[in-house]
């Protein structure tokens, strides 16, 4: 009997922590996202104008409203680091039209 109560006990203390970590799988309600759009929209985004700009725009206001929240990101991006060099490897592209497969047809 002891067996099983220590190992409900582990398994509860093994089970905690994951359950504090859980999130709210809630969808966002339509008030919230107008909340979000009245925020971008003070930190200077038109939702209506400039599309040719439209990424960089929205991430500027995004990155403003972040800053005022005081919940910046250090990356928002899923590509990593930026990069801080550049080099260079290989050899000059050749042309390969001689040994094509074509060649001579």
């Amino acid at each position: 009997m002891k067996a099983l109560i220590s190992a409900v006990v582990v398994a509860a203390a093994l089970a905690a922590p994951v359950a504090s970590f859980a999130q709210s799988n809630q969808p966002v309600t339509r008030a919230q996202v107008r909340a979000e759009l009245v925020q971008l929209e003070k930190a200077g985004y038109n939702p209506v104008g400039d599309q040719i700009n439209y990424p960089a725009n929205i991430q500027a206001a995004q990155a403003r409203v972040d800053a005022q929240n005081g919940t910046a990101q250090a990356v928002n991006s899923g590509y990593g680091a930026p990069i801080a060099g550049s080099s260079q490897a290989g050899r000059p592209v050749s042309s390969n039209d001689r040994n094509s497969v074509y060649f001579g047809n």
